[in-house]
């Protein structure tokens, strides 16, 4: 009895189940922040096709696929590390959510250090070009979401290590869990965008 009543007062989460209030505000966030960076992706598209053929798209050559390839590995790697964590805490194993978190993490804070390595390595500025200005700015909007995703994972391996999650309360790592995908997910369209599209259309010289 004393340990049901421990339990209810370690965190409230609202509704049970994956269709809590939380995850509908969840969907609502990723439908406007989707329509965000198709936006940038279209913007980036159109003043790529308004350039002309003779003009470099980008205007500093090809992009080296090298470090955006590791990253591109290390995001997806994050979401199995976290789609392993929900695993193992709706098996009972909290322990193993714990490291699966951390390490998921951690693979996204290396993202960060890469993704800030590439941009202090780029030749042009935010206020150089056109694409200059897309390039800071779709990988910025990015950035800034993957920051807000390690905030979400480290509350999350907080609230697991506490007992604040468990096999019958796992709605908030089931809700943060499924933003971290869409981070991840986004960042293929980015990576496609800015990195593969100047090799598939010729546009880099």
């Amino acid at each position: 009895m004393a340990d049901a009543i421990n339990r209810e007062r370690l965190l409230p989460v609202g509704s049970a189940g994956k269709h809590a209030s939380g995850w509908w505000g969840l969907m609502a966030l990723i439908v406007t922040e989707a329509a965000l960076f198709g936006y940038l992706l279209f913007a980036y598209f159109y003043l790529n096709a308004q350039s002309g053929a003779g003009t470099a798209w980008p205007p500093d050559g090809l992009p080296d696929l090298r470090m955006p390839a590791i990253n591109t590995v290390l995001l997806l790697s994050s979401s199995v590390m976290v789609w392993f964590a929900e695993r193992c805490l709706r098996k009972n194993g909290p322990v193993a959510a714990q490291l699966w978190l951390l390490a998921a993490f951690v693979t996204g804070a290396l993202f960060v250090l890469i993704q800030l390595g590439e941009w202090h390595k780029k030749p042009f500025g935010l206020t150089s070009h056109v694409y200059g200005s897309l390039y800071f700015t779709i990988t910025g909007f990015h950035l800034a979401h993957v920051v807000v995703g390690l905030g979400i994972l480290a509350v999350l391996t907080l609230w697991t290590r506490l007992g604040y999650l468990d096999h019958e309360r796992h709605a908030a790592l089931t809700i943060g869990g499924f933003y971290w995908h869409f981070v991840d997910a986004v960042w293929l369209f980015v990576f496609g965008a800015l990195y593969l599209s100047p090799f598939l259309f010729g546009s880099g010289q």
